[in-house]
């Protein structure tokens, strides 16, 4: 896979990213944040902001933030530094400096911790510790996923003890580990052990880190408690940690673009200032995740036209403004059920993130506002996955595909059919998928309209009846079910 061949859609020019900067510096210095934790704003204090305590209000002076940027970019810049990549909650990270381009190695993530599944009969229900275990196996099979959390997580099990048990499950079943959904700091300590039983140790685990929970903000401009926490936690381990945050217009922030964007740089700025309070040498990033609400359901949009310039202009900002390489919303719908909405949005959701520049999307297998998590959608997303990756890819222009040996020898009236040199190419030109029908009318199933997800829900009976070998050995299934073991006897609701 080439890097760089491409030039990615550009949004923003550079005065309107600096514009959008600055704007977010205004918002820290003059509105401030809001963070209900005393350590946390303590650090903050520490390195320099305007804390009130009895308000839990933090004023971020202009210096403070720009030295924390620079940091940011010094550290990505960094070759010695790790670790190098990691696999967030719907995508990827790559903690170092990569060229701002379409990349045809674009990474495809799975999960969402989805409560709810629209099962193989068509029943949207809730999901089961044995529809976790199925999903995963799917996962680890699809051969567009790259990284998976989890696609649906397990109703059966008490919430306060859901994240520990699912990130045993996720561990135990693939090696495409991804991140996990932490809901306090009490996990994080069982997280990160299971994570170093599969790494091998707690060294080995810093420096390729799997199952990581993230922090999010409170749009607009509140870091809560709970999330300060998670982030804490992360960051005393050692592990890596961004402030993710999700403004919508019109709801959170203000209806406009520059207006969603701004806010969310402001929040995710205010994290990082954090982050390195907590530790100088932490490994951070940037992370904003900018949507729209649908004035006419309220929801957070994921997947309307208007979130494409949105996205788009966000993966400029934290990838070439700021320098942190990263992936983006992918492959989402707002519709309940498949159909041609599902198709639209996901396909260029999908599209659209990897021109822009995301070094990955997530995540995808998904329906109904990410609410709901599907086994066919899942194998129709991968497909679609592929036709993106197929469609990306650059045009090689040298002797051998210029072919005008081949154009000569056929001459006028000649054709192609059967040339050696459509026999030698043919198959790494065109996509060939199963999925795709190109049967002129009444050939075959070309009349059959459900033939796609007839396709698709055959292949997650293949998938799903195939023999798999054991992710990891005896022991370290063993010293996980221990942990786990641990945690519901140590957690209480």
């Amino acid at each position: 896979m080439r890097t760089g061949s491409l030039e990615p859609l550009r949004y923003l020019t550079r005065a309107e990213m600096d514009a959008i900067h600055q704007a977010a510096m205004q918002i820290l210095e003059r509105t401030g944040m809001w963070v209900d934790h005393t350590q946390a704003l303590e650090y903050l204090r520490a390195a320099g902001c305007h804390v009130d305590m009895d308000r839990r209000m933090v004023k971020f002076p202009p210096a403070v933030v720009e030295a924390a940027v620079a940091r940011l970019r010094r550290n990505f810049q960094d070759s010695a530094r790790w670790p190098k990549r990691m696999s967030v909650r719907y995508s990827q990270v790559r903690f170092d400096a990569q060229p701002f381009a379409v990349h045809e190695d674009f990474t495809v993530s799975a999960g969402g911790f989805c409560i709810f599944i629209w099962d193989m009969e068509g029943r949207r229900r809730y999901a089961t510790l044995q529809d976790v275990r199925e999903s995963l196996k799917l996962a680890d099979q699809l051969d567009q996923i790259a990284y998976t959390g989890l696609p649906c997580s397990a109703a059966e099990v008490p919430a306060h003890l859901r994240p520990v048990v699912m990130a045993a499950e996720l561990a135990k079943a693939t090696r495409k580990h991804g991140g996990i959904e932490t809901f306090r700091r009490e996990d994080i300590r069982y997280i990160a052990r299971i994570g170093e039983i599969v790494a091998g140790s707690r060294e080995a685990h810093r420096r390729d880190p799997i199952l990581v929970g993230y922090a999010e903000a409170r749009s607009p401009l509140c870091l809560d408690a709970v999330m300060a926490d998670v982030m804490l936690a992360h960051l005393e381990l050692g592990l890596p940690q961004s402030l993710d945050t999700m403004p919508s217009g019109g709801a959170s922030a203000p209806m406009t673009a520059a207006g969603i964007l701004a806010l969310g740089v402001a929040e995710t700025l205010g994290g990082l200032v954090l982050g390195y309070a907590v530790d100088p040498q932490a490994t951070l990033t940037l992370d904003l995740t900018p949507g729209y609400c649908d004035m006419r359901s309220m929801h957070f949009g994921y997947a309307g036209a208007e979130r494409v310039p949105l996205l788009a202009a966000r993966v400029q900002l934290v990838s070439d403004y700021y320098g942190c390489p990263s992936g983006i919303h992918g492959g989402k719908t707002d519709s309940c059920v498949p159909g041609v909405q599902m198709g639209i949005e996901k396909a260029l959701s999908m599209y659209a993130a990897v021109m822009a520049g995301a070094i990955g999307f997530g995540t995808v297998g998904q329906l109904e506002n990410c609410v709901t998590y599907s086994p066919q959608q899942f194998v129709i997303d991968n497909e679609i996955a592929r036709y993106v990756r197929h469609a990306i890819r650059g045009i090689e222009v040298n002797q051998e595909t210029l072919a005008l040996d081949v154009i000569h020898e056929v001459g006028p009236h000649g054709h192609t059919y059967d040339h050696p040199h459509t026999v030698k190419h043919f198959r790494e030109v065109e996509l060939l998928s199963p999925f795709f029908d190109a049967w002129t009318w009444g050939v075959k199933d070309s009349l059959d309209r459900n033939g796609f997800e007839k396709r698709a829900a055959a292949k997650v009976r293949e998938l799903l009846a195939t023999e798999t070998t054991p992710v990891l050995t005896p022991d370290q299934e063993a010293a996980i079910d221990e942990v786990v073991k641990e945690a519901t006897r140590d957690l209480r609701e």
